[in-house]
């Protein structure tokens, strides 16, 4: 087995910077806004932004809820000092509340809308700054499923979707991301005490080595338990990335014509170049 992914941050860094230059200025646009959350992959997506674009052309939104930890907060502004990039923090807590009153006992589908209520404001202020949405999903959060989609899976561009949650950690490192970010235990800060991996039941280093098997080098089932991995481990896994395929695919459009949308008619972002 890995004893850790094949990665090259040095690379990574100089490849993501320039795909955030020339994906949103092709289109006229040179700014980008970002939900700060005081996490490792919204820290590292704004530091690149902040490095393809300049900080001035990079706006972060803490977008906090009443549970979310006061620690995420602190860290998410620990981010704007450093990036010295333009931020403003929108408290949503009256606006789920006033959505589902008296606390609703489906931790799922509150942390849900919590997730689309910030991009909702995210997307919003895109336009009032004539700026793109940064994504910050990873390669494991997409494979998985584990976000939510028109929440946090959403975006105009994403730098990260690439990456595994611990390829993100050796670039944080090359970025110089505060070891308090990277070193404390990821969360979407969607109920007092979640994180992430508790949700998913693995670590980040185990199921992204297995990920890579399975995806990046298409190993087939019969090699991966000849690795060592427990076959129900494998089918839980596969199964997770067929049952969350919708999430990562636009939606699907009925054939009618000649030319549908997202089936014949498909040119790339970049075709009136």
């Amino acid at each position: 087995m890995l004893d850790k992914l094949p990665f090259d941050p040095i690379y990574a860094r100089t490849v993501l910077t320039k795909f955030i230059k020339d994906e949103i200025e092709k289109f006229g646009i040179y700014n980008v806004v970002i939900g700060l959350s005081g996490g490792i992959d919204s820290s590292v997506a704004a530091t690149l932004a902040v490095e393809a674009l300049g900080s001035s052309n990079v706006f972060g939104y803490i977008l906090p809820y009443k549970t979310t930890a006061r620690e995420s907060v602190e860290d998410a502004y620990l981010m704007v000092e450093k990036l010295n990039i333009r931020s403003e923090e929108i408290n949503i807590t009256p606006i789920v509340d006033s959505y589902f009153g008296k606390d609703v006992q489906d931790k799922r589908r509150k942390g849900n809308f919590i997730a689309r209520i910030r991009m909702c404001i995210l997307f919003d202020r895109s336009n009032y700054h004539s700026a793109f949405v940064l994504g910050t999903s990873n390669k494991t959060e997409l494979l998985l499923g584990y976000g939510t989609i028109y929440g946090d899976m959403a975006s105009a561009i994403n730098p990260l979707g690439d990456l595994y949650k611990t390829q993100i950690r050796y670039l944080a490192k090359e970025l110089g991301i505060p070891e308090r970010i990277i070193g404390k235990p990821p969360t979407a800060d969607l109920w007092i005490g979640q994180t992430d991996e508790g949700e998913l039941g693995f670590t980040y280093e185990e199921i992204d080595k297995f990920l890579y098997h399975l995806v990046d080098e298409r190993l087939s089932i019969k090699m991966l338990i000849d690795m060592g991995y427990k076959k129900d481990t494998i089918d839980r896994v596969i199964s997770l990335i067929k049952r969350n395929q919708y999430k990562r695919t636009l939606p699907i459009v009925a054939k009618l014509s000649q030319r549908t949308v997202g089936i014949d008619f498909r040119y790339p972002r970049d075709w009136g170049k």
